[in-house]
């Protein structure tokens, strides 16, 4: 068993490109963290150091308490899949599993046994004498994570695995993959940009932004208390209302609407509010914190629609919220009331872009 540290971790290509800034997180033996981004954030950067594929300019890496920072990527027994699958297409599948364990000298007779186990967990057993250019996409992924699996690492490292799968294939196999590291006992990394998967799969994510952890929780505690701006914005889809709003006394002023502020030392100019299109419900006779405004758009997404709202009594440019609510739900015309529940409001700090500690909000009234 080992345990995955990086400490203050520090990638430097020029003064002004800098993809990974001291970055330290530790995963422990059964825990699958999720590296969570968007493009150029640093988190592929974070991966091929972790392989040992690119050298830091400052920091550690250490595996089971072992400092591997300085060692060859084929001395630090990780496994690592990647978004391309990297198979040898003149191989068979067969051939391509057992491929890592013949470059480690491996008997034949534990190749073959590690082999059939990791084709059985994986359903290969039909396609094992196939070459790649004769499987689909998934079952090209699972042969790639077969062959990872083989070689019983310390740590696995999935670089996007599934970003090549249609929406459909991808669901199927991303289930496959939850199931097949739940039994694993060692520490998993995953690179991806895609939020359902790094929701589903992992046991902490790690968002990050400009080379930066932004903040490292369970992906519930990701979602329902976001540390900033940056992961209110990123994380959830459709994404959070932020709704930059002026302040008068202990109240921030939404529209014709006054929303009681968590309590501050100094109260603010200006306060940022967010809460979730899944959060505002339309109003019913005894809901509080109602905001009134007119619906000018409307997306139906299946079993919801999402409806825009332009708040009503908004001073300059319009104020607009998003509500995401059941397909079979109306509201009586253009006009609607909405309720914005206090525990499901989150306020931000204008200057920092930092979550700001509250009490519930209460609604003081128009």
């Amino acid at each position: 068993m080992a345990k995955l540290e990086l400490r203050n971790l520090n990638k430097t290509y020029t003064p002004k490109v800098i993809p990974v800034k001291d970055v330290s997180l530790t995963v422990e033996d059964h825990e699958f963290l999720t590296l969570l981004g968007p493009s150029g954030c640093g988190k592929s950067t974070i991966l091929r150091l972790i392989a040992g594929l690119e050298e830091p300019t400052r920091g550690q890496v250490r595996i089971g308490n072992i400092n591997v920072t300085n060692r060859r990527p084929g001395d630090r027994n990780i496994a690592m899949v990647f978004q391309s699958y990297a198979l040898y297409p003149h191989l068979s599948v067969y051939e391509n599993i057992a491929s890592g364990l013949r470059l480690q000298k491996t008997p034949s007779a534990e190749i073959k046994q590690r082999v059939a186990e990791a084709s059985r967990v994986l359903g290969l057993d039909e396609l094992m004498n196939r070459k790649p250019g004769q499987m689909s996409g998934g079952q090209r992924q699972r042969v790639a994570l077969a062959r990872a699996l083989v070689r019983r690492p310390d740590v696995f490292l999935l670089d996007e695995p599934l970003s090549n799968l249609d929406a459909l294939l991808r669901e199927k196999v991303r289930a496959e993959i939850k199931q097949l590291f739940d039994a694993q006992q060692v520490p998993v990394v995953y690179v991806t940009h895609d939020q359902t998967e790094a929701m589903t799969l992992s046991s902490k994510v790690a968002v990050l932004d400009k080379g930066c952890v932004q903040q490292l929780d369970p992906p519930d505690r990701i979602y329902n208390h976001p540390a900033n701006l940056f992961v209110a914005g990123f994380v959830g889809s459709p994404q959070m209302n932020l709704l930059t709003l002026p302040c008068e006394g202990n109240s921030a002023i939404l529209g014709h609407f006054r929303i009681a502020l968590p309590e501050l030392p100094t109260a603010p100019p200006q306060i940022i509010l967010g809460i979730r299109p899944e959060n505002v419900r339309i109003a019913e006779s005894e809901d509080k914190n109602l905001v009134r405004g007119r619906v000018y758009l409307v997306e139906n997404l299946g079993m919801h629609k999402l409806i825009s709202v332009n708040v009503e009594g908004s001073r300059t440019e319009p104020i607009t919220i998003r509500a995401l609510v059941p397909t079979d739900q109306s509201w009586g015309g253009e006009d609607v009331t909405l309720t914005l529940p206090p525990q499901d409001t989150h306020w931000f700090d204008v200057q920092t872009g930092n979550a700001v500690s509250r009490r519930q909000p209460l609604a003081i009234g128009r």
